[in-house]
């Protein structure tokens, strides 16, 4: 009987100390897995998009989405030591047309994924994780390209020509204001 006791007090010990041991919010370099109805919060790969209720709007998004070929050519020229961070929401309508666009284009480009963060924000552009803290996002969605690990500049919920020529511009170093840049 004594036995039984003791593993019945292992047992839950074990319990116990399981459930306790969670990861600290913005600690972990894993997505984030929130989903509320039909909107993805925090840091997720591009392949959530492609799952449904996203996929809805996604696919055909990036179906439909027409590549500017002598752009693509231009930027693959720019692309060394490039990442980029893209702050959504899938619950808006630029957001569902740009995103998928935006991925075209880097698939064309053959570009590393791993170079890509996405976070997805909720109505208020806001993450659990804090990632949107001291990024100055007032739109979405918000594409911030880096080189050497410094920003370069950013388009701000649409592209003021096309997302490549857009693109083309901040990568190779020409004059660029976003939409809301005065």
């Amino acid at each position: 009987m004594r036995t039984i006791i003791t593993l019945l007090a292992i047992a839950a010990s074990a319990t116990f100390c399981k459930a306790q041991s969670k990861p600290i919010p913005g600690m972990t370099t894993e997505t984030t897995l929130v989903q509320t109805k039909d909107t993805l919060i925090g840091k997720q790969p591009k392949e959530a998009l492609l799952k449904t209720p996203y996929s809805l709007w996604y696919s055909p998004n990036h179906e439909n989405y027409k590549l500017d070929i002598a752009s693509i050519a231009e930027l693959k020229k720019h692309t060394k030591d490039v990442s980029v961070l893209v702050f959504m929401g899938t619950w808006c309508d630029d957001s569902q047309l740009q995103v998928p666009g935006f991925f075209k284009i880097m698939e064309a480009l053959q570009f590393d994924n791993t170079k890509i963060a996405l976070i997805a924000v909720d109505k208020n552009k806001k993450t659990p994780e804090q990632f949107e803290k001291g990024m100055d996002i007032s739109n979405v969605p918000t594409f911030i390209f880096y080189k050497n690990g410094k920003e370069i500049h950013r388009i701000v919920e649409r592209p003021m020509e096309t997302l490549e020529k857009d693109m083309l511009k901040i990568l190779s170093g020409q004059n660029y204001k976003h939409a809301y840049q005065n």
